[in-house]
């Protein structure tokens, strides 16, 4: 089992110095993978679709209007380490221009020596979409499909050219180049993203699902990949596991070993999120680790 824990990257901590000084202490500690999720804004009005998930009258987490953007952030991480992956949970292509952020992973990717894993999904927030992105939300999963496609182009070898009708790239030098097949793990649990893993992903980036739920998935997904012509072996699982207020660390480990039991074999926990103070962290980081240990886990 790989244990990741994300960085912190809300205002609540002091960005300037919080961030490169817990990426090390996590990555001494022992940790396999540091994270950053992405969240572009948090609107006032929640009524309606304007809701979390776009589901009516539910509000945001107050924390998510006060997030930095993760790429900044793990560019910070990236800095200061040399053995933690590094992965986006998640990252909404379609809040992007797909060109750029293909050739911005890839420069990530390459400034760490390889460590990113692109955690990837198709969003939910009508307030972002209409903000930022270049197609409406309506067309999150044609977008998302659109940048795997352009990302395949980019980071392979030049000269890179690509034409959907939408882009067109003439044959180009397009660099750096990734160090590795940057892993893509997909979040969703809809048939289209289900069907989307299976035909593309590295890996399936589930979260709030109970374990049983995980492993009754995921086994599926390898079915699905395997009518697909692919390595059954091909998907792979990392696991959000949120926590939103003081951690218990024992239900933490439960979790864990309930996941690891049906063949999850990354799993990332959301730290920050329930804390506020670079000290905090660390010791809870501390203490998770070395419980994580004591059960076989790590």
């Amino acid at each position: 089992m790989k244990l990741g824990v994300n960085l912190p990257q809300t205002t609540t901590y002091d960005l300037a110095h919080d961030v490169t000084a817990f990426a090390r202490e996590a990555e001494r500690i022992g940790f396999d993978s540091l994270w950053a999720y992405e969240r572009v804004l948090t609107p006032q009005d929640q009524s309606g679709p304007h809701g979390l998930y776009g589901i009516p009258g539910v509000p945001w987490p107050d924390r998510y209007g006060y997030t930095t953007d993760p790429l900044v952030t793990l560019s910070m991480a990236a800095a200061v380490t040399s053995r933690a992956e590094l992965g986006t949970g998640v990252l909404v292509p379609p809040l992007h221009l797909p060109v750029r952020l293909a050739k911005t992973l890839a420069a990530l990717d390459t400034a760490s020596g390889g460590r990113l894993i692109a955690g990837l999904g198709a969003g939910w927030s009508i307030d972002e979409f209409e903000a930022t992105a270049p197609r409406p939300l309506t067309e999150r999963g044609a977008a998302l499909d659109e940048f795997l496609d352009v990302a395949e182009a980019v980071w392979g070898p030049d000269p890179v050219s690509f034409d959907n009708g939408r882009y067109a790239i003439k044959p180009s030098r397009i660099n750096p180049k990734p160090v590795r097949r940057i892993p893509i793990v997909l979040g969703g649990r809809g048939e289209p993203a289900l069907r989307r893993i299976a035909r593309r992903a590295d890996g399936w980036l589930p979260t709030a699902t109970p374990a049983d739920q995980v492993g009754e998935t995921l086994t599926r997904l390898r079915d699905m990949a395997a009518a697909e012509g692919r390595d059954r072996s091909a998907i792979t699982c990392v696991f959000q596991l949120g926590v939103a207020t003081t951690p218990a660390i024992p239900k933490i480990v439960e979790e864990i070993e309930a996941l690891a039991k049906v063949g999850v074999d990354h799993v990332y926990v959301t730290l920050p999120s329930a804390l506020s103070s670079l000290n905090e962290l660390i010791d809870t980081a501390v203490a998770l680790m070395s419980a994580a240990e004591d059960a076989g886990l790590h």
